[in-house]
């Protein structure tokens, strides 16, 4: 399967390798425009005047029970079964498919050095995610096998460190440059013109202009095979436990347990060659079960199961 994000994150050292990424990337067709350039000039301009703000949610006055808030038109439509194993059926179809719908994803911005301190690599992974907080520990997953692995995987493994960048709206440019297919032993970080700073527990630098930054070690790492071609190592799923937290002084609240969303200003991965932003968001509390009871709001719906089950 192709990389979560960009194939050329990372450069390997075998140009034979270089060369079959490219063609993978080809292959998976990323981006559906020839002449990008004049599509982006069609569009409005970013709206710098957007900031993150709250609304209700959409029916404020919904109740246990009363299920979709668009009134069943979603249970109109019918559904489509795809199997991922269906004969003939491309990997890379699976990968466009997740990506596409797994959305909006978080991208954990990817900083690493070599075993012997000669070369840094800085490489965004979509496939990110918070999993535990006590340990606080995240998951990176990459693409291959230990055997064909990129820079960031190579060094996580060989260092056993790492540092994770939050990615925001003011060097979304910037990230996205590291994707770039340049020849192995040319830096990431020079090609950005991001700011590395120094961490605390790793050796590897974290991005300066990330409002949130984790320093990390690698906690395990576990090696996956292709389900239609046996043998064959298509990825691997690294944990890393997070040792040290950066905050930028203006996004974090006084008993330093809250990031400010209107500072951060956090990009994501859609499909394709897609960015989401985020600028609104509402807010829902949990639902209590005593208090909806006492209520009488669970009144005909307390059931072991519902019809059609």
């Amino acid at each position: 399967m192709p990389s979560n994000f960009g194939d050329h994150e990372q450069k390997p050292n075998d140009p034979t390798s270089m060369e079959m990424r490219e063609d993978s990337e080809k292959r998976v067709g990323r981006n559906p425009h020839p002449d990008f350039a004049k599509v982006q000039a069609s569009r409005p301009d970013w709206r710098q005047e957007e900031s993150w703000h709250f609304t209700k949610t959409v029916n404020p006055d919904w109740k246990l029970g009363h299920g979709a808030n668009d009134s069943g038109k979603s249970i109109e439509k019918q559904h489509v079964e795809i199997d991922p194993y269906e004969d003939g059926r491309p990997a890379v179809f699976n990968y466009k498919l997740l990506i596409s719908a797994i959305i909006p994803r978080p991208i954990g911005f990817v900083s690493t050095r070599s075993e012997d301190g000669k070369s840094t690599n800085l490489a965004p992974f979509s496939y990110t995610q918070v999993v535990n907080h006590d340990p606080p520990l995240f998951i990176i997953g990459f693409a291959g096998g230990f055997s064909n692995a990129k820079d960031t995987l190579t060094n996580l493994d060989a260092t056993r460190e790492c540092t994770i960048n939050m990615i925001s709206e003011s060097y979304l440019e910037a990230a996205n440059a590291t994707s770039i297919n340049a020849p192995y032993g040319i830096s990431e970080w020079s090609l950005s013109g991001l700011t590395p700073a120094p961490c605390s527990n790793v050796r590897c630098s974290r991005v300066k202009e990330s409002v949130f930054s984790i320093e990390a070690k690698l906690f395990s790492t576990q090696e996956f095979e292709s389900r239609a071609t046996p043998g064959k190592k298509t990825g691997v799923l690294a944990i890393v436990e997070g040792v040290r937290f950066w905050a930028r002084e203006d996004a974090l609240n006084d008993e330093r347990n809250l990031i400010d969303p209107a500072v951060l200003k956090p990009m994501s991965r859609l499909g394709g060659i897609m960015y989401g932003r985020t600028t609104e968001g509402c807010e829902l509390p949990r639902p209590d079960y005593e208090e909806r009871k006492r209520s009488g709001e669970t009144e005909g719906l307390i059931k072991a199961k519902v019809d059609g089950q």
